[in-house]
């Protein structure tokens, strides 16, 4: 667990993406101090520092925002999930509605069953291969993404480079910043730093059931995407603002998937704000 900001400020606990871990780029800390904000960032199972828990689904993060609040005596906390964070922080609005004030989803992802959508539309081949692939065979998966993680480990900018073709212009002048692209890269190298089974079991997390109904949540949902995103195309924020009663969708053209990074500190302002 890391935290980040003022350390009196709003506590708000940042739900990392996918493959990702409690390094995950955050706003300046001049920049948290300014919006009052005390960061909370940890690894999800399977990542960084973190033992695995295989099998795990969405909905079981809820326990471990749990703890996570309890150790630092926080009755109440914002939350915010970017990518595979996203599913995530949802759960925690579904299943810890007298703690979660509100809730922000940066690109995130829909239910796999999600009724009227389909999934897959617009969706960067990878992704579709991988989340397809872990429906039918896991063990091809974990095959697949082993190497891969081999690879990060050896030289940590590997992920970056290896994204790089599937990137629109937009997010490419996002990873093109220096700051930026390093902390992507102490990210991803931290993520895989044990292995790649964090990664493995999001997917699968994500292609099965989440354990509870987003039709469910009763708190505030602020839902932002970029419109060009491939990664998690941004029919999938259309179709769970559809579905989520107290919740606005925020579609920002000329935007994709790293676009999230920038307006990271808006979602920040509106979190501290309850």
């Amino acid at each position: 667990m890391e935290e980040w900001g003022a350390p009196d400020g709003s506590p708000v606990l940042l739900l990392h993406g996918t493959p990702g871990s409690r390094l995950g780029p955050v706003p300046r800390p001049l920049v948290l101090y300014q919006l009052g904000v005390r960061l909370i960032t940890f690894d999800r199972p399977g990542y960084g520092r973190s033992d695995r828990r295989p099998g795990r689904r969405v909905a079981d993060v809820a326990a471990d925002v749990s703890e996570i609040a309890d150790a630092l005596g926080l009755e109440r906390f914002g939350v915010l999930g970017r990518s595979g964070g996203g599913p995530h922080a949802l759960a925690c609005a579904a299943l810890l509605p007298e703690r979660t004030t509100r809730a922000a989803v940066l690109v995130g992802l829909a239910p796999s069953e999600a009724d009227g959508l389909d999934w897959f539309a617009d969706m960067t081949e990878s992704n579709v291969d991988a989340y397809q692939a872990v429906r039918d065979d896991g063990g091809a998966v974990m095959a697949r993404l082993r190497p891969i993680a081999d690879r990060i480990r050896a030289n940590p900018a590997q992920l970056v480079t290896s994204l790089y073709d599937e990137l629109t212009q937009s997010d490419r002048r996002i990873v093109a910043d220096a700051g930026i692209r390093r902390q992507l890269i102490e990210n991803y190298a931290e993520a895989v730093r044990n292995s790649a089974d964090g990664w493995f079991d999001d997917l699968h997390a994500f292609a099965t059931s989440w354990g509870f109904e987003p039709g469910g949540i009763e708190r505030p949902i602020m839902l932002w995407h970029g419109a060009e995103d491939t990664f998690s195309p941004v029919g999938h924020s259309r179709w769970l603002g559809d579905h989520i009663p107290f919740s606005f969708v925020i579609v920002e053209r000329g935007s994709a998937h790293f676009g999230a990074l920038n307006v990271m500190p808006d979602m920040l302002r509106w979190l501290a704000g309850s």
